[in-house]
């Protein structure tokens, strides 16, 4: 597995690419983090494991790539699929 963090407002966003079953490809998935105060606690917010319903990407990078693009779309767009 291959992860990435990156910080969009008050999220922490963990990107992963996850090898393939039967090792062909990368599978993308996501957890968002919301950051609580100046501790730096985060708590879940949002958590997928297979992105784009298990498509395979060809290198980790790309599947990276769908994983940050989709936590940025829910954090940006679709708030109502964060939990608390």
């Amino acid at each position: 597995m291959r992860s990435e963090e990156r910080t969009e407002g008050a999220y922490r966003i963990y990107a992963s690419a996850i090898k393939a079953p039967g090792g062909k490809g990368f599978v993308a998935a996501v957890v968002v983090k919301r950051i609580h105060g100046d501790s730096g606690h985060a708590r879940e917010a949002f958590r997928h494991e297979s992105l784009a319903g298990g498509h395979r990407w060809p290198s980790p990078e790309a599947a990276k790539l769908m994983a940050v693009a989709m936590a940025q779309q829910v954090i940006r767009h679709e708030p109502h699929r964060l939990k608390g």
